[in-house]
């Protein structure tokens, strides 16, 4: 717990130094936002903020991971992968970011291009857990062994979050926000698991998501692009196949799973009815149209996974004390 805590600390403090620096280099060399044109009116003012803050979130967290890995004598294999995937994921969506630069466009990545990505990152955790003998699911006491299907699933599953934390990136402080409670979530779960190791790098990140919300909170001064957005989407996703906690996502994760889903629902309509169900998707973008400021989506939707972790994690330990 101390050394969660510890690595927590350091990420946050990491981020806040890294983040200065980077801000400026990310101004003189005008790597800004570029806004795609459906987005609402009043994003039009956010066109030239500074993007790709990802990186230094991600170089907070890893730092600190080892760090800390080291201080308590934790390390392994698994600890060591899970970070080289997340490190990946941020390549991925650099690349996808540097694309956009390149365009002068919101136009990155080809998403046939971007999805071939995740997926072939995603082979990295998952073939190491199959091969591991982990094909299982738990919930509670009971167990579902998917045998041969789990590299599916689990391919599915890293894939799907990461794209899912992309799309709920849309606001400021909207992601970084709900990640912080997600992942200190998380933080609780391995500790009562046992994870040391997966505890530590989950306190890790989520340290460095508080710490970049201060330059993310609204106005923001900075944005994560998808090379924050993919890897920490990524890094959620690999923590709940690598703990094998893959169930528990569905109410910790519940904003990124109704983000999605509200993007399914919005596309599968227009194209058969041409009819949109919600004014605008992901569905931030529906309640900024009803009316609703930045500040406000980004408390109701913190507070939403705030409840549902809460939950999520009491009903685990009461399952598994």
């Amino acid at each position: 717990m101390i050394l969660a805590i510890v690595a927590a600390l350091i990420a946050f403090v990491l981020c806040l130094l890294l983040g200065v620096p980077y801000i400026e280099f990310l101004k003189k060399r005008m790597l800004g936002q570029y806004i795609r044109e459906e987005a609402p009116e009043s994003h039009a003012k956010k066109g030239g903020t500074p993007t790709t803050g990802g990186v230094f979130l991600v170089i907070a967290s890893v730092i600190a991971a080892i760090v800390s890995l080291f201080m308590a004598e934790k390390t392994s294999t698994g600890a060591f992968l899970l970070l080289i995937t997340f490190i990946f994921y941020m390549f991925a969506g650099f690349q996808d970011d540097a694309q956009k630069f390149e365009h002068h466009a919101n136009k990155g990545l080809s998403a046939r291009g971007k999805l071939i990505l995740q997926i072939a990152i995603a082979c990295l955790p998952v073939m190491f857990v199959t091969i591991g003998g982990r094909t299982f699911l738990t919930f509670g006491h009971y167990t579902f062994n998917l045998g041969y299907f789990y590299p599916i699933f689990g391919i599915f599953l890293i894939t799907g979050v990461s794209n899912a934390v992309n799309l709920t990136d849309g606001l400021d402080g909207l992601a970084a926000s709900n990640l912080v409670i997600s992942l200190s979530a998380l933080t609780i779960i391995n500790l009562i698991m046992g994870n040391v190791d997966l505890a530590i790098i989950c306190a890790s990140v989520a340290g460095a998501c508080l710490g970049f919300l201060y330059f993310n909170r609204h106005p923001a001064k900075v944005f994560m692009g998808d090379t924050g957005s993919l890897a920490l989407g990524g890094v959620l996703g690999t923590l709940a196949v690598m703990g094998k906690f893959e169930l528990w996502l569905i109410p910790i994760g519940i904003i990124y799973l109704v983000e999605t889903l509200s993007v399914m629902i919005q596309v599968t309509s227009f194209k058969l009815t041409g009819k949109r169900v919600f004014k605008m998707s992901p569905i931030h973008h529906h309640f900024e149209l009803c009316g609703w400021n930045e500040t406000k989506i980004v408390k109701v939707f913190a507070l939403i996974t705030f409840l549902c972790s809460s939950g999520a994690v009491g009903l685990f330990w009461y399952l598994n004390r």
